[in-house]
């Protein structure tokens, strides 16, 4: 049953992945997310339901328009079998469980962040209120553990992010998204998602640098990074966390 169940969640990932594209895309532009249908953004060209199969459309056509031609961005696929990855690996660390549903809306909620931010440099503020209600009220009325330490992670969350965003080096964005990401997983592992998306962005960028891909001084997003890091966090954090204190214990 595990299996048939496994193989359901990657692929309900998959295609809420395809979905999850169209929102990150369209939103931050203010585009309506129906209309106009989906279609190749060079040549205008409506897309056929075999254009539109998550993933196997953008194999089959050599990741190419099969309209004009032209290259189409690999953040499709990538944002789709991203979504159907991490579903698998929600359902494999928590089940079917409360805390496993949450994954997968802070799953969602990654996906549409990075996407979005990596092609516009933009948190949509709209994205971030329709989830808010959501994973409030999971943690509110659902999640094992003290109230406070959510609190303080929402708090620790968008403080620790809000100097950098004076400085410009971040966007207010990044203070909301954190601040709402550390609300989910609270104390202490909003600190461990932090120093993992530092650490992260850090390794990451440095290797771009050296490859020629990204410009020293080149404005980076760091969205992608504190979603990942807060999806690390919140299925490893216990266990990283008490490694680590059993190292300097």
């Amino acid at each position: 049953m595990t299996i048939f169940i496994s193989i359901y969640i990657t692929l309900l990932g998959v295609i809420l992945g395809s979905f999850y594209n169209v929102v990150a895309l369209r939103v931050p532009v203010g585009e309506s997310l129906l209309h106009p249908p989906s279609h190749c953004p060079n040549c205008n060209t409506r897309l056929k339901a075999r254009d539109l199969l998550p993933v196997i459309s953008y194999l089959l056509s050599a990741g190419k328009c099969r309209y004009c031609g032209t290259k189409v961005s690999p953040l499709y696929p990538l944002g789709e079998a991203a979504t159907g990855l991490l579903f698998l690996w929600v359902y494999l660390q928590f089940g079917l469980t409360v805390n496993g549903f949450l994954g997968l809306l802070l799953v969602s909620l990654a996906v549409i962040v990075t996407v979005a931010d990596l092609k516009y440099m933009l948190i949509p503020n709209k994205v971030l209120l329709f989830f808010l209600p959501l994973l409030l009220i999971l943690v509110l009325f659902f999640l094992e553990g003290p109230l406070w330490q959510h609190l303080l992670g929402g708090a620790i969350g968008g403080a620790v992010i809000l100097p950098f965003a004076l400085l410009g080096g971040m966007g207010v964005g990044d203070v909301k998204l954190f601040a709402l990401l550390g609300l989910v997983i609270g104390f202490p592992n909003v600190i461990l998602a932090f120093l993992l998306a530092c650490l992260l962005g850090s390794v990451v960028g440095g290797i771009l640098i050296l490859l020629g891909i990204v410009q020293r001084k080149q404005p980076v997003p760091f969205g992608p990074w504190l979603a990942l890091g807060t999806l690390i966090a919140y299925g490893y954090g216990s266990h990283l966390i008490g490694l680590y204190l059993s190292f300097i214990g």
